[in-house]
């Protein structure tokens, strides 16, 4: 993990080099972020974060050989990259791949079509464990893919997580999955923020997840919450993806 005074260490991944190179000319320039690795297909960033141990991953979906998805996956099972962040990066602004994404463990998804300012702001946030997604507008993506997939079938192993936690947990669990903050969950059950980040650090460990948006999917395959019943903003965060 990178200490306070060095730069944050980046893999670069994405199938066509010219793009890859540029995205390094981008992301050296900066004083605080340096390119540790480049790589062209998922197999490739694999072991290149193995050799590594970067801070975060840039990476691409579509990729020969292994995609994008399935190279998040494999980087986010590995106990020696318990630190690595992965920021994944793609031309289509489609829900599946945020869904895939999210659940593959990425910490957050960007647009290709995004100005260079917003690419190095992302990777810092990533890098800080910020959320590039409002809690609502995470939960409304999540929603929006179920609704139309397999939100109607409830996997028996999804339902069984539940019967490790507690009951307030589970009441947690079902608001994080509306897309309620932390602020919001704790006027809501009339507890403290501090209590309410000690029930989602349990829920993290219980679930095996590694951020808030694995702990939104499992609220809604398990049917804690159904798509339709997740909290509306009350106003837009343009930090994120906006729904479309």
């Amino acid at each position: 993990m990178t200490s306070p005074d060095q730069p944050v260490r980046v893999v670069l991944v994405d199938d066509e080099p010219l793009l890859r190179q540029s995205l390094a000319l981008i992301i050296d320039a900066e004083p605080d972020l340096t390119v540790a690795a480049e790589a062209g297909d998922g197999v490739e960033a694999v072991a290149a974060c193995t050799a590594n141990r970067p801070d975060v991953v840039v990476m691409d979906v579509r990729m020969p050989r292994l995609d994008g998805i399935e190279a998040t996956r494999s980087i986010c099972r590995q106990p020696d990259l318990a630190h690595t962040r992965v920021l994944v990066l793609s031309m289509f602004d489609l829900h599946e791949y945020v869904f895939h994404a999210l659940r593959a463990g990425a910490s957050g998804f960007l647009l290709k079509d995004r100005r260079p300012e917003d690419l190095l702001a992302a990777i810092r946030r990533t890098h800080s464990g910020e959320a590039l997604f409002a809690p609502s507008i995470m939960s409304r993506l999540i929603a929006h893919y179920l609704s139309g997939r397999h939100a109607a079938t409830v996997p028996a192993r999804a339902r069984n997580q539940l019967d490790q936690l507690t009951a307030r947990e589970i009441e947690v669990l079902a608001l994080v999955g509306q897309g309620l903050s932390n602020d919001e969950i704790a006027e809501r059950l009339t507890i403290s923020v501090k209590t309410v980040k000690s029930h989602i650090t349990h829920l993290l460990s219980k679930l095996a997840a590694r951020y808030r948006a694995q702990l939104v999917i499992a609220a809604y395959e398990s049917g804690l919450v159904t798509p339709g019943c997740a909290a509306q903003p009350e106003r837009d965060d343009r930090r994120g993806i906006p729904p479309r």
